[in-house]
């Protein structure tokens, strides 16, 4: 399973990659962080605010750090 995290390198999108892959090997799930640090990408997903997620090449979430809930939700629609 592929997962971008959008943002330029800040501390909130660096906890939105690190919660993503925690949480990922406590479930067991195979998956692949890509991050994507480049504005002309990001502002290509239709993003504004970051971090922003995308699973899918859909974003799913955007703006802020996401809550565990949100990450183990994208976690089994991969499945």
């Amino acid at each position: 399973m592929d997962i971008k995290v959008l943002g330029t390198g800040c501390a909130k999108c660096k906890a939105t990659a690190d919660l993503i892959t925690q949480l990922a090997a406590e479930a067991g799930k195979p998956v692949e962080i890509v991050k994507v640090e480049e504005m002309r990408q990001i502002v290509g997903y239709g993003v504004m605010t970051t971090p922003a997620v995308v699973v899918g090449e859909k974003v799913v979430h955007k703006g802020s750090v996401p809550s565990r809930a949100q990450v183990l939700g994208w976690l089994q629609q991969g499945e």
